[in-house]
């Protein structure tokens, strides 16, 4: 079967990343290949499983048994210090600048992407250059160090760093490590945290300004249309810190995703009624939100004409990015 080439970009969610995956598969049901990926938070999660998948010859439709696999709840791991009872949370935020160490992820994906035989970004080289189209994968991350949006593993070399020798693993983590909830990642002096604390949708990711682009790229956010956003209950350190991150990031990413020709692209997967940071998520919801992403992208794709959204939009609009 032939397939058409669109670069991907996957919006952070929390939990609710088994409702990216629906729309994935509804594109790679379609047809539709993935020569290179980028994700925030979540988005990361399920951005380096996709690479990772297509790095190793494998079917798409393993993405959604890897998904279901995870348990949420060993993500919420916390050191010495915040076992303590009563106190150990706040004492933990203290001493290590975050509730949970957030090291079961990475060991987690570290495991899930060495099956699949991707350790390092060079692993998933795709032997062209320039940096932009050098790799297969891109997460961001916040750099707390230098206030910018950190590109991974685009920008590495500016941190005295070999991508190629820069583990697939870490660079998630530190793209879904929120702010004082989960520890930060410290990589060559710098604080790397949650890449939604500056941009948690970067669907500009892959434009090319200067440019027509070779194939289109594909957004998808865990989110309605625009419109008025639901109300969600705020307890506790995690709710806080994740409501703190989605707050600052609302001012950024939807400024823009009212522009006609960004929602002409984007897949909206409905997944509002499930909270972002609910680690007890059931299997009856995971399949809620699968659904609902399979659906989402199985509707996008009925509407979808490349040369009508070239004609109108010309080359994509470029989006700024939030500074500290």
């Amino acid at each position: 079967m032939s397939t058409t080439p669109v670069d991907l970009v996957c919006e952070g969610g929390g939990v609710r990343g088994i409702g990216l995956v629906g729309a994935v598969d509804a594109l790679a049901q379609a047809g539709y290949r993935f020569p290179r990926v980028a994700g925030t938070s979540a988005g990361a999660i399920v951005a380096s499983l996709v690479a990772a998948l297509q790095a190793a010859g494998e079917p798409m439709s393993r993405l959604a048994e890897i998904m279901r696999s995870i348990d949420y709840r060993k993500f919420l791991d916390r050191n010495l210090i915040g076992r303590v009872p009563v106190i150990g949370g706040g004492l933990s935020l203290l001493v290590s600048d975050g509730v949970y160490r957030g090291a079961y992820l990475e060991q987690l994906l570290a495991g899930l992407l060495g099956d699949l035989g991707v350790r390092t970004f060079g692993d998933l080289r795709t032997g062209e250059e320039p940096d932009q189209f050098a790799w297969s994968l891109v997460v961001t991350a916040s750099d707390l160090s230098r206030r910018r949006l950190v590109r991974i593993p685009w920008d590495l070399r500016s941190y005295g760093l070999d991508p190629d020798r820069f583990p697939v693993a870490r660079a998630v983590h530190a793209s879904a490590a929120i702010p004082y909830v989960f520890e930060p990642v410290r990589v060559a002096g710098a604080t790397w945290v949650d890449g939604g604390l500056l941009s948690d949708f970067p669907v500009e990711l892959f434009d090319r300004p200067d440019a027509q682009p070779r194939w289109p790229t594909f957004g998808i956010r865990l989110s309605a249309r625009p419109g008025i956003p639901p109300t969600h209950p705020v307890h506790g350190p995690v709710s806080l810190g994740l409501a703190a991150i989605e707050t600052l990031m609302s001012n950024q990413d939807n400024a823009y995703i009212d522009d006609p020709c960004t929602v002409r692209r984007t897949i909206f997967v409905p997944a509002d009624e499930v909270s972002p940071i609910d680690f007890d998520l059931t299997a009856q919801q995971r399949d809620g939100l699968y659904s609902g992403g399979l659906q989402a992208g199985r509707q996008f794709l009925q509407t979808w004409d490349y040369a009508a959204y070239l004609k109108a939009c010309g080359s994509p609009p470029t989006t700024p990015t939030r500074s500290m």
